[in-house]
């Protein structure tokens, strides 16, 4: 059955997971603050809104794919946001990585206005959005979960719930890039004490991504790291730093150590403050490469 759907935020992740949406027959209705990254939807059939309000409908679907705290709230609660218009019966599904803190918030305020507020933060790359090959992560009552399902499985290869308080679905999602980004600097030093004593980086991670640590994680991002080929950007340092704060915020709030985050806040919050926080994350290996002396 098609929905009506409202889309907020084209980017890298946006764009594609908008499009699948597309493709499988719904009628959508677009908005980025960019306009210009809405052209390839408007082309194949979307609706263009100039603001975030008018891509809602009332009592229907709104999906935001958006990089930060600040910018949901915008979207959402501004002057011009999402909820002035979708109303009792509608259903916000947030793909985005936000705090655990702002996805309870959210949760409040939309059950104020009688609309469902799902939290459904995805894993995977671009290419990944634009194969419907993402892991989605999600967390809301039990009616949200059930509407949102098969718009979801529209754009990713498995949902995972984590029960009726969307915060969880969040606490899910950066615990997942936590372990990501532990495994790139775990990659980056192996290879730089490997390559220090003559092995090659290269044969290495190939021998290990196809037998110890045949998953994704090592065979993707070990072979960008091996290679240092930081590109195309799949998830940008700035946004991983983002991330590894949210992490070591929920720490906090639980009195939970995480050593190793603290580790990879350093090493990214240097990386940023060299520059590269429009580069692919695991570029944090550039930290790796520096501090071991070697020089590429």
């Amino acid at each position: 059955m098609s929905e009506q759907i409202g889309f907020i935020g084209l980017g890298s992740m946006g764009l594609p997971i908008a499009s699948n949406l597309l493709a499988a027959g719904h009628q959508l209705y677009v908005y980025n603050r960019d306009a210009s990254k809405a052209q390839p939807l408007v082309k194949a059939g979307a609706k263009q809104g100039m603001k975030p309000v008018e891509v809602a409908q009332p009592g229907g679907v709104v999906f935001t794919m958006i990089s930060n705290d600040d910018a949901l709230q915008s979207v959402v609660l501004g002057q011009d946001g999402l909820l002035q218009r979708l109303g009792p019966g509608g259903l916000h599904i947030s793909l985005s990585t936000v705090s655990p803190a702002l996805a309870q918030k959210m949760a409040q305020i939309h059950a104020e206005k009688q609309v469902s507020y799902l939290a459904a933060p995805v894993f995977g790359r671009p290419d990944a959005a634009a194969a419907r090959k993402l892991w989605i992560c999600i967390a809301g009552q039990p009616e949200a979960r059930k509407r949102a399902r098969p718009l979801l499985e529209a754009i990713g290869q498995g949902i995972f719930e984590f029960g009726d308080q969307p915060e969880l679905a969040n606490v899910a999602k950066i615990s997942g890039n936590f372990l990501i980004a532990s495994a790139q600097e775990a990659m980056a030093e192996a290879l730089a004490v490997a390559e220090k004593s003559g092995v090659d980086r290269t044969q290495l991670i190939d021998m290990l991504s196809q037998t110890l640590f045949a998953c994704g994680v090592y065979q993707n991002y070990g072979k960008m790291i091996a290679e240092r080929r930081f590109t195309p950007v799949g998830f940008a340092m700035e946004l991983a730093l983002k991330d590894i704060n949210l992490i070591l915020d929920t720490a906090e709030q639980t009195k939970t150590p995480l050593p190793i985050a603290s580790q990879l806040h350093d090493r990214l919050i240097s990386g940023v403050a060299k520059g590269r926080g429009q580069m692919d994350w695991s570029a944090l290996t550039m930290g790796v490469d520096e501090a071991a002396g070697i020089k590429k």
